[in-house]
């Protein structure tokens, strides 16, 4: 099965790795960031857009390689593509609640990774996502991620056997 099909599969699934705790056990490191949503967040009806799960999963992305991975992304010459984005709703949010995002990795190689979003409120999840990145030199040309990057990507690792086994 492909990674991008197992993904979707393994974050709707009901599993021990995903579902009983916002913090997967497997992993030795998952990164936490946190937001809060406001009115300008909301419709009329006071349900979150749908889209600011796309750009919480950008915002906690750079925060976590920023904090966590390196400091100075740009000063890299390269940068992330994101190859493809995905987002699942499991239940409503509104304003003034606060978001908790975990972020944890899988399938990290050379050029690129997945990276897998949990947002939860109030310890229950409420949408989980997934982006793979691809890492591409300035001349838009897909490169090995610089000297180190890999290896600390992988502290936020989940194993792909732990996503592909029912």
């Amino acid at each position: 099965m492909l990674m991008r099909d197992a993904i979707p599969h393994a974050l709707s699934r009901e599993s021990v790795l995903l579902s009983e705790s916002p913090v997967p056990a497997v992993s030795p490191k998952t990164f936490q960031h946190s937001f809060d949503i406001y009115l300008k967040d909301s419709n009329a009806f006071m349900n979150t857009y749908f889209s600011r799960y796309f750009e919480w999963q950008g915002v906690c992305r750079e925060r976590w390689f920023h904090e966590c991975i390196h400091n100075d992304l740009l000063g890299s010459d390269g940068m992330f593509v994101t190859k493809r984005a995905h987002q699942e709703y499991v239940h409503e949010t509104f304003p003034f609640q606060r978001v908790d995002c975990f972020l944890n990795t899988v399938q990290v190689r050379h050029c690129s990774a997945y990276l897998l979003f949990r947002f939860c409120v109030d310890g229950r999840e409420v949408s989980r996502g997934y982006q793979q990145i691809l890492y591409s030199g300035r001349d838009r040309k897909i490169r090995r991620f610089p000297d180190g990057i890999v290896e600390r990507v992988k502290e936020y690792e989940l194993p792909v056997s732990a996503l592909t086994n029912a």
